[in-house]
């Protein structure tokens, strides 16, 4: 069974695009790998070195996580700075790491073009940081997307580096997790690209009927089809892409032979979406609710999932000080 290793981030709610993308997926791999999901906060520091309330944010998306789906007893589900040894591992790796190579990578120019007045050291060094959360566990895969992927390979350089300078044949070198057709593409409401926060697009888990309801009566549409048979537009594409996962195959087919038909009625597509989304919404936002309010609950999950994931880094790194060279008198 092969390690596999994710990032979650703590900074916003779960939407549609994410659950029918990634945590689709993550579900399906906790039963089929040995996997370690953990909640960036370190991460978050980059962007957000003095958050609001960042406690809030990580038990935001750790419920909002474990009410989707992720059982903690088939994999390992912790909170980043729950586990200190991926620092120590993290500062090793930075010795070995070179201010040129990182200054070229596309991470660090997108986000110093995006927060100029916040050009930090982590910002830098954020794929040393990513390189010893996913190798201290000693993964085989790494599910990334595109914006990642220059990052993961920074991560292999890094722990092939490491097995050369040390001459130990110590840390694989990570592979990217393909979903190929597993992987589910969510439009946005704004009649072009993917769902997501930043974009202003999106339907979240834990967003209230009327916000949802609101939000989709205001999607972006065409003026409507002109004859018979005519070709989808992008955005109508899009709501119905939503609707083939969140509707009755009948319902899509509905308003599909209505758009073929020049019939359509962009109000009634809407008004259906809507209730289709808020009744597919509702049960994972009551039980994100109930989660939430435990923090009990919360607190064994949390404590679990970093006493497996201590577990396994403090051998990581006993054994990487080992080869360095750090030893007792």
């Amino acid at each position: 069974m092969e390690t596999v290793v994710s990032g979650i981030r703590p900074t916003g709610n779960l939407h549609l695009g994410n659950y029918f993308g990634a945590v689709k997926n993550f579900l399906k791999m906790q039963n089929e790998h040995n996997c370690y999901f953990f909640i960036a906060d370190y991460h978050s520091l980059t962007t957000h070195p003095t958050p609001g309330n960042l406690h809030d944010s990580v038990k935001q998306v750790l419920s909002e996580y474990l009410a989707t789906g992720l059982d903690p007893e088939k994999s390992t589900l912790f909170i980043q700075s729950d586990v200190p040894q991926v620092a120590e591992l993290y500062l090793l790796l930075n010795m070995n790491a070179y201010i040129g190579e990182l200054e070229r990578t596309t991470s660090f120019k997108d986000k110093i073009r995006a927060q100029p007045e916040n050009i930090n050291a982590g910002l830098l060094t954020y794929p040393v940081l990513m390189a010893a959360d996913i190798i201290i566990h000693k993964a085989a895969k790494v599910p990334v997307g595109k914006d990642q992927e220059q990052n993961l390979e920074m991560a292999r350089k890094f722990a092939r580096r490491f097995n050369h300078l040390y001459k130990v044949d110590y840390f694989p070198e990570p592979k990217p997790f393909n979903f190929g057709n597993d992987l589910i593409k969510i439009p946005g409401l704004d009649g072009t690209g993917k769902m997501g926060k930043s974009e202003g697009n999106g339907i979240f888990l834990f967003e209230e009927p009327a916000s949802i309801k609101k939000k989709i009566m205001r999607a972006v549409t065409d003026s409507g089809p002109t004859q018979m048979n005519q070709e989808v537009s992008e955005p109508i594409k899009n709501l119905f892409a939503i609707m083939q996962q969140v509707s009755a195959p009948d319902t899509l087919k509905y308003f599909q032979e209505k758009y073929a038909n020049c019939e359509i009625r962009y109000g009634d597509l809407k008004k259906q979406l809507a209730e289709d989304v808020i009744n597919f919404t509702t049960p994972i936002r009551e039980k994100i609710n109930e989660i939430k309010a435990n923090d009990k609950y919360l607190s064994e999950i949390a404590e679990m999932g970093a006493d497996k994931a201590r577990k396994n880094a403090i051998a990581t790194i006993k054994e990487v000080r080992e080869i360095i060279g750090f030893r007792k008198f």
